[in-house]
């Protein structure tokens, strides 16, 4: 009998609620660089992708040219500022750990695959209590590949000791869903990230709108999982 699907997770805007830390931290940074604070709704919109990223969709929001040594001077500010305050308001959606719980009961294993560095990525998970929770946390420099290259998922599976052909992808974004799409993987979106337009406009083969209904996706999915691509 097969083993139940991995679970792969998203972390920004799917696992955990970062933004308000993501956002102070990028409009300290503006301000050092006399730019005016981008707006927390409109912000919120620009997450995904990873820092450097988020900072570039910033300047674009403020019409700003994009200059690579500015962008990278920025990064590095936004690193050493956000890396002791990463954990400030940034908390789990509600009932994650009880869907978390739930799912490990029907032995299920996690694994989070992330364009955030890792480092952050372990950083923000252990001041949250919930890095033991995955048997892998993957991020974009894990193996300098990003998402929605399917490889990234690819050998997030692979790192948690699972098989591509029996995982689950969980995510809030286009991207999450080009790259579930690409890797052959079953994905379950959620309707409380930072999509920019309504997540179920990109097709997910799930929608939840709270972690109480994962148990439930996951088990409809489960069978279409294993799949031995």
């Amino acid at each position: 009998m097969p083993s139940p699907p991995l679970l792969v997770f998203d972390l920004d805007g799917t696992l955990v609620d970062t933004a308000p830390d993501l956002i102070e931290t990028l409009n300290i940074v503006f301000g050092r660089e006399n730019l005016p604070p981008i707006p927390y709704d409109g912000a919120r919109k620009l997450i995904g992708g990873g820092i450097k990223a988020l900072i570039v969709r910033g300047l674009e929001a403020e019409r700003r040219p994009i200059v690579a040594d500015e962008v990278e001077r920025m990064f590095a500010d936004f690193i050493d500022h956000y890396s002791a305050h990463i954990a400030d308001r940034s908390r789990p959606f509600p009932g994650l750990q009880t869907a978390l719980d739930s799912l490990a009961s029907r032995r299920h294993r996690f694994a989070v695959c992330t364009n955030k560095l890792e480092r952050l990525s372990l950083l923000l998970l252990r001041k949250l209590g919930l890095a033991d929770r995955f048997d892998a946390i993957c991020g974009q420099d894990t193996s300098g590949v990003l998402k929605p290259d399917p490889e990234m998922l690819h050998r997030t599976v692979a790192a948690a000791g699972g098989e591509r052909g029996n995982a689950i992808m969980i995510g809030d974004s286009l991207t999450d869903i080009r790259t579930a799409r690409a890797a052959r993987i079953p994905i379950i979106a959620v309707g409380f990230g930072y999509s920019e337009r309504p997540i179920a406009e990109y097709g997910p083969d799930y929608l939840i709108d709270s972690f109480d209904q994962l148990p439930e996706a996951v088990l409809a999915l489960a069978g279409r999982a294993i799949n031995p691509a």
